[in-house]
């Protein structure tokens, strides 16, 4: 259990009615087909994703407002700004946006970005490169890392394999963790964070986060209880100060997740970074999240 201190999930998924109105037509197909998950088509409210939250000791989640795909492409949707922006305010200390970039919408979408941040709350950006068919370190994504460096955000990025989501939506695997490398060369001040853990390159992820200051791994999506020993022990020693947790709920369930995090025996000190002192501190949240 995480007694004394409350956890931050980085990674959720917001799945309000409004919100499954905009995502496509294979969500069913993939949650409960793919990945095995426990989701309610219909939605959830946002007071039952919060009493969830409460049963798992989470105090605060961060919700994507999600661009997958290219406009045109089988399974493109765009989450609205608004959905998430309308959640964090109506729940400020539960709830903290993350804006999602399609880096074929150019300066349009890099403008879009900032208004994000600057006049909606919306406290890092969020990135699918699969979903593009774009490898993360193309030219295409530097203005939005540029920006993000400006605004003083982190971007969070799935690395790692992807998914067959429907039988027509295939997306190649073009997040390999290595990638970051250049792109952490090149922007060294840019907050990277690669999630989905990099399986199956997980030793990628965990030396390019051993390697360059500003990058860090996030643990989402995939079960604790399936996690390479070398994730583990990373996460248990040398790399205890760059490894954040999240679920992408509603990918991993709240409290199952937790319970299986708690098997692994880490040490005290690490499993407090690790729930919540690592994302506060690389968020810049120490005095919004009490």
């Amino acid at each position: 259990m995480t007694e004394g201190f409350k956890v931050v999930d980085a990674v959720v998924n917001i799945w309000t009615a409004e919100a499954l109105s905009h995502r496509p037509s294979w969500t069913d197909e993939f949650f409960v087909g793919k990945v095995k998950g426990q989701h309610s088509s219909a939605g959830i409210s946002l007071e039952q994703m919060i009493e969830s939250m409460d049963d798992a000791n989470i105090q605060s989640a961060f919700l994507v407002a999600a661009k997958a795909g290219r406009k045109g492409l089988p399974g493109c949707y765009h989450m609205p700004a608004e959905v998430v922006a309308e959640a964090v305010a109506k729940y400020p200390d539960r709830f903290f946006g993350l804006i999602g970039i399609d880096p074929f919408t150019g300066m349009d979408g890099v403008r879009a970005m900032e208004d994000a941040v600057t006049n909606m709350g919306f406290i890092g950006a969020h990135l699918y490169p699969h979903w593009f068919d774009l490898a993360p370190n193309e030219a295409r994504y530097y203005p939005f890392y540029a920006k993000c460096i400006e605004l003083g955000i982190p971007i969070q990025m799935q690395v790692g394999q992807s998914l067959i989501y429907s039988k027509q939506h295939r997306c190649r695997s073009v997040g390999r963790p290595i990638y970051l490398d250049d792109i952490a060369c090149d922007l060294p001040e840019l907050k990277l964070i690669g999630s989905h853990v990099g399986i199956p390159w997980h030793d990628e992820m965990i030396a390019m986060a051993w390697k360059h200051e500003n990058v860090y791994m996030c643990t989402d999506a995939h079960s604790p209880k399936f996690w390479p020993e070398t994730v583990i022990k990373f996460l248990n020693s040398y790399g205890q100060d760059k490894v954040i947790f999240a679920t992408d709920f509603p990918v991993l369930r709240f409290k199952r997740t937790l319970d299986e995090i708690e098997d692994f025996g880490l040490k005290p000190e690490v499993r407090r970074k690790f729930l919540r002192d690592n994302v506060i501190k690389l968020y810049g949240l120490e005095g919004r999240i009490k």
